[in-house]
């Protein structure tokens, strides 16, 4: 069954609320599995400042979390009252029926939110946003001028130029990364590229694939010559290791997720140079396309299904605590916050450079996690060199096809 209405208006405008007065709790268990990036680190350690005096209050802050989420939730009751995930991650947790509407709970505890935080699928709020994402450019300017490169690169032709420039000047033999490890980042890669040519990732009003085509072509050669400057172990690289490269002083051009912008320009942990010379742009542009190559995200809380209405309710309300105003100006740099007291900064620069040339959100769409996983299981092949193009758009074409018919999108 599709998801007929999915609602995130003007996400990417900055939005407001302002904390409730005190926790307003004296009981419950609450328990939260996320992501581990400054931002949700951010609203994780200020819900602890509700715990005590008969509320207790655990957090997982795991890179590997999309891994268990669903099992653990699955449980009854739940190991977890709350997934604070995105996009993808909502659709996967609906799917299997997993997380609860908020209605009831947005109307008693959330005066203060706005309409264009609420996530809304089918006329029910699913989840409600507390920041925006995007994967954008991250450039060395000064890496580029020494290469005789004009500006900051705007396509990722200009990007592959750019970065031919460096190796032939002897700077840098590795200047480009991607996040291209094998499942879910080397997917997203994949994505945030097709997405760039503006063609359907389906037929429309189908879950069908459509990529096996001339985009999708088009898609993976795009990849595979940019991965031709990356360092030779570019399958291991996830986010958290294009942000050690990039602090490290190796690399000069990256497509890394904007939440990462406050930490590399902090200037803690980088070489000399690094983030005084580290430029955040717009998503490039490619094959004489307007579209940023890049999806836009938001990051938001989620309650599960399987938790006592008591411990939901409790969960909620530290949650709504969390996402304060004060919490914000605390943590000003780590995200492009939708919660009042955000002032734009340096750091969000790129994400919102990527919004504003017009990237689509990631498809909420409930067959699109089938896409994403075959997508990260079958293309590292052809990257490698070791089979064509098209026959890396068929084994997706087929692993699609095959998790499509198991879950009932496809006959």
């Amino acid at each position: 069954m599709f998801l007929k209405t999915i609602t995130f208006a003007g996400a990417f405008a900055l939005l407001g609320q302002t904390a409730m007065a005190g926790c307003g709790i004296t009981s419950g268990s609450i328990s939260t599995l996320s992501n581990d990036f400054p931002a949700i680190q951010a609203v994780t350690s200020e819900m602890q400042k509700c715990a005590g005096d008969g509320v207790s209050i655990k957090s997982n802050l795991n890179k590997d979390f999309k891994d268990i989420m669903v099992a653990a939730l699955t449980a009854n009751p739940s190991q977890y009252t709350s997934v604070v995930g995105n996009n993808g991650v909502l659709v996967t947790l609906m799917n299997s029926g997993l997380v609860r509407p908020l209605d009831d709970l947005v109307a008693k505890y959330g005066e203060n939110l706005k309409k264009n935080q609420l996530i809304t699928v089918n006329g029910k709020v699913m989840a409600v946003a507390f920041m925006a994402n995007a994967q954008h450019l991250f450039s060395r300017s000064d890496v580029l001028k020494k290469a005789g490169v004009d500006g900051i690169p705007e396509t990722y032709e200009e990007v592959l130029a750019a970065a031919e420039a460096i190796r032939a000047s002897g700077l840098m033999d590795y200047p480009v990364a991607l996040n291209t490890k094998p499942g879910w980042n080397l997917g997203e890669e994949f994505i945030n590229m097709y997405m760039g040519t503006g063609a359907p990732l389906f037929k429309p009003g189908s879950a069908e694939l459509s990529i096996n085509n001339d985009h999708g072509v088009a898609t993976l050669n795009m990849l595979k010559s940019l991965v031709a400057y990356s360092n030779p172990d570019f399958l291991t690289y996830d986010s958290n290791a294009t942000q050690a490269e990039w602090e490290a002083g190796n690399l000069a051009l990256a497509a890394m997720w904007g939440s990462r912008g406050g930490a590399i320009l902090d200037g803690e942990g980088s070489e000399e140079g690094v983030s005084s010379n580290t430029v955040l742009s717009a998503a490039p542009t490619w094959g004489n396309n307007a579209r940023p190559a890049s999806t836009l995200w938001w990051d938001g809380i989620t309650i599960a299904t399987n938790v006592s209405d008591a411990d939901a309710e409790a969960t909620f309300m530290v949650l709504m605590k969390s996402m304060s105003s004060d919490m914000v100006k605390a943590n000003n740099d780590a995200t492009v916050w939708l919660i009042d007291g955000y002032k734009p900064s340096a750091s969000s620069a790129g994400v919102s450079a990527t919004a504003a040339g017009g990237a689509a959100p990631y498809p909420m769409l409930p067959f699109m996690g089938a896409l994403h996983t075959a997508l990260g299981g079958e293309i590292s092949d052809f990257l490698q060199g070791s089979e064509s193009a098209e026959q890396a758009l068929s084994d997706v074409e087929a692993a699609y096809s095959t998790a499509a018919k198991e879950q009932g999108f496809l006959k």
